[in-house]
């Protein structure tokens, strides 16, 4: 099922929200088009919230020992980083947005957009955090250590961002030990199920768009770059 909402947003961006699971292809094939026609002025700015059937994808910095178990389709994203897995419970936000219109800045973009999951987390009570020299969102884990809970992978092609985040609300963490997940080997992956919150997919969406005019606002200047070396 899908929702396409168009008055949640600050300016003319498109809001498009999926319940159902969209297959890994078909949402990488649409969402290239679409960053083609934002560039070309062809087609309004996107963010776009959806699910997918399990499956790995490997960024332009996969290294292949770090495909441990291919039990799942793999696919090449195109992205910056490794291999990541996108599967059921877990929340994906492609973010197709003209950075022409603002600041024109990629390390700001993924700074503002780990900024945007932090400030959502916050609002179930998860205190979450950049690292620095590790890409991503990251908290406390259960056992004390720090683990991720969620990725960062985005490509910039003429000034126009496309990929986004991934959020674990409540995937099964085993899928994960098919890959060494970003190349991080010494850390673990978590989720807002393993952390003892419930939170299901409407509420996730209405806690990130509560928060969007922040991360849109962040765009509009350069990100310091005191501030924006865990975003290199």
């Amino acid at each position: 099922m899908t929702e396409r909402l168009s008055s949640e947003l600050p300016g003319d961006i498109e809001l498009r929200i999926d319940r159902g699971l969209v297959p890994y292809r078909e949402a990488l094939d649409a969402m290239t088009a679409r960053n083609a026609d934002i560039a070309e002025g062809k087609a309004r700015e996107l963010i776009w919230l959806l699910e997918h059937p399990p499956v790995y994808t490997a960024g332009t910095s996969a290294a292949a020992p770090e495909l441990l178990d291919p039990r799942f389709e793999v696919v090449s994203a195109g992205r910056g980083g490794r291999y990541t897995y996108h599967g059921p419970g877990q929340r994906i936000g492609y973010v197709l947005l003209d950075l022409k219109k603002r600041a024109r800045d990629a390390r700001g973009f993924v700074h503002a957009m780990e900024g945007w999951v932090i400030a959502a987390l916050a609002r179930f009570g998860v205190e979450a955090f950049r690292s620095e020299g590790r890409i991503g969102i990251w908290t406390q884990d259960i056992d004390g250590r720090e683990a991720k809970i969620g990725a960062i992978g985005v490509r910039i092609r003429k000034w126009v961002t496309m990929h986004g985040f991934a959020v674990n609300l409540s995937p099964d963490l085993s899928h994960f030990n098919g890959i060494v997940p970003c190349g991080i080997a010494e850390y673990g992956v978590t989720s807002l199920e393993r952390l003892g919150v419930t939170v299901d997919q409407t509420t996730w969406d209405e806690a990130l768009l509560a928060e969007a005019a922040g991360f849109l606002a962040a765009l509009d200047k350069p990100c310091p770059s005191d501030s924006c070396e865990a975003a290199e």
